[in-house]
């Protein structure tokens, strides 16, 4: 910011795609909140992700982008609402940059790397998510430095950032369920296909693997994966229960009141990873790149990665079946026996 510009009153962090990409921006919020503490925070971002963005403290607002593309007259209509001195793009959306633009936002941040924000952005940022060997959330937060006064956040300092400290209490008809006689460990197989996915035979096996009289497993996902997962679901042994279908406020509350959480890299390993439980995710090999980009952020996150050369059928996407079932239970008995200590 130059000795000419104002603090910004209202200032817009745009990030319009998948709960885990929103995650991994929350942190953005949390260092503007530091960096301007009077000034409004809202969040643009799609309908599904309002409970995560509402369980955020740095967060003053969200508006939902329509799932349908809107015009440029209807997109600039959406912003110019909001009212807003500043937009972050997070990340770059051509028809939200016009908009913001047509609105006259006076500070349009957005990456050097899309044509559009040569014309749409008045302030830019040499970013290259493709070519770097950042995280993204460290990328996410570089986006905003324009705001920041090009101060650089690293991983372990972006755990303080996340603010989801907002997160509703848990429904009693899943309070009832927990058992704290138990280890209860949250699990979520499927990740919507756009991320490695562990196998379901070595979910099954790792599910049996664990002594029903000390763990209690709770299957996670959309209701949409439920209907899916609806034969192995209805497989499972006694100690593992079905949890698919909650809200993602349902989830959050359920992810605080449980013991731990294991999933291949989805939304939900963020959220855990963000709301500081243990969480462990399950990742390819790290040569292919997938780890460093994208592994759970948190005080008590943690990740196992396929072997390296590990060979696999279908690729990336495929290539966390390497993990073994007994490097996963290693870890979550681990998480148990310090539990059980305290």
């Amino acid at each position: 910011m130059t000795a000419r510009q104002p603090p910004p009153r209202r200032i817009v962090v745009s990030r319009t795609d998948r709960i885990g990409d929103v995650v991994l921006s929350l942190p953005v919020a949390g260092a503007l909140r530091r960096a301007y503490p009077g000034a409004e925070l809202c969040f643009l971002g799609r309908r599904y992700v309002r409970d995560v963005i509402d369980a955020c403290e740095h967060v003053d607002r969200f508006v939902a982008w329509p799932d349908e593309a809107p015009s440029r007259r209807e997109a600039a209509a959406i912003v110019r609402a909001i009212g807003a001195d500043a937009i972050v793009h997070v990340f770059p959306r051509e028809r939200i940059a016009w908009g913001a633009w047509r609105a006259g936002v006076a500070r349009r941040i957005g990456t050097s790397r899309r044509w559009y924000h040569w014309f749409a952005c008045n302030e830019r940022v040499r970013l290259s998510r493709k070519r770097s060997a950042l995280h993204e959330a460290e990328l996410n937060l570089r986006m905003a430095a324009p705001l920041l006064a090009g101060r650089e956040w690293s991983i372990a300092e972006s755990h303080g950032l996340y603010g989801l400290t907002r997160a509703a209490p848990l429904p009693a008809r899943w309070s009832a369920v927990i058992d704290a006689r138990r280890f209860n460990l949250v699990v979520s197989p499927l990740t919507g296909g756009t991320d490695p996915a562990w196998p379901l035979d070595q979910w099954r096996a790792f599910i049996d693997a664990l002594d029903g009289e000390r763990f209690r497993v709770f299957v996670a996902g959309s209701a949409a994966e439920g209907a899916t997962l609806r034969p192995w679901l209805d497989a499972l042994p006694r100690h593992a229960t079905d949890i698919t279908g909650q809200t993602l406020a349902e989830l959050m509350a359920f992810i605080r009141a449980s013991d731990g959480f294991v999933a291949a890299s989805t939304g939900p390993l963020h959220i855990a990873a963000a709301l500081g439980a243990r969480a462990l995710g399950l990742y390819p090999a790290s040569s292919t790149g997938v780890p460093a980009r994208w592994r759970p952020i948190g005080a008590r996150a943690e990740l196992l990665t396929a072997p390296e050369g590990e060979p696999a059928a279908g690729g990336v996407r495929h290539a966390v079946a390497g993990i073994a079932v007994r490097d996963v239970l290693r870890v979550v008995e681990r998480w148990a026996a310090s539990a059980a200590e305290r």
